[in-house]
């Protein structure tokens, strides 16, 4: 039997995996998260086999969660479930200590495929995602020594520049990620200098070119 916690910040979301997952006869959910403080905290209390993490969580992010939980509770397989496909996402998720990607838009079977390999000691991604060319992608990255300006940004400047491009205001955001309007303003103001960007339109473009919007 292998012990599973979820940690989603949506509720429907999260009740309908429970059920999915409670179906299996080899799956138990123990227990459920609405944030990545909460997340880690229950994993670091319970020690389940699988903690499966949205990426984007308030309080902590997704990928944190999985730097500390590897850290502290390095049994414990990490799931990341995201809705981005870029390979920068994916990268700093395996980099972070995940096991598994896998997209929200993804089959049931394949989340339940994930968690199965992931218990097997394999690392899985959602079909669609190229393990080769992360792996380039990965090999890339050590080789260059010039730095792409994307990747600099910290994993809360992305969640930033993501919700900003959604439409959302500096008061939205801040709420949405459990954190000071001023820090939302200090973040967008560090990501706009990163990426070289002067106005909102132009960081709607930059997110829809990177695929981080649609």
């Amino acid at each position: 039997m292998s012990t599973i916690i979820l940690a989603d910040d949506h509720q429907i979301l999260r009740e309908s995996l429970c059920l999915l997952l409670n179906s299996q006869p080899d799956f138990q959910v123990i227990a459920e998260a609405g944030d990545g403080r909460e997340a880690l905290q229950l994993t670091e209390q319970l020690k389940p086999d699988v903690l499966i993490v949205d990426m984007m969580m308030p309080g902590l992010s997704g990928l944190d969660v999985a730097r500390q939980v590897r850290r502290a509770v390095p049994a414990t397989k990490v799931i990341v479930l995201s809705m981005h496909d870029t390979e920068s996402y994916v990268v700093e998720s395996l980099e972070a200590g995940a096991v598994g990607y896998v997209l929200k838009q993804s089959s049931s079977q394949e989340l339940t495929h994930a968690i199965r390999e992931a218990r097997a000691g394999h690392l899985f991604l959602s079909p669609s995602l190229n393990e080769r060319a992360i792996q380039a992608y990965i090999q890339r990255a050590q080789e260059s020594r010039t730095e792409e300006p994307h990747d600099t940004l910290t994993v809360r400047e992305r969640e930033v520049l993501t919700l900003a491009a959604e439409g959302l205001s500096n008061p939205q955001i801040a709420e949405r990620l459990t954190l000071s309007v001023r820090t939302v303003e200090m973040h967008r103001s560090n990501l706009m200098k990163k990426l070289g960007l002067k106005s909102q339109t132009d960081l709607v473009k930059y997110a829809v070119r990177r695929g981080l919007v649609v």
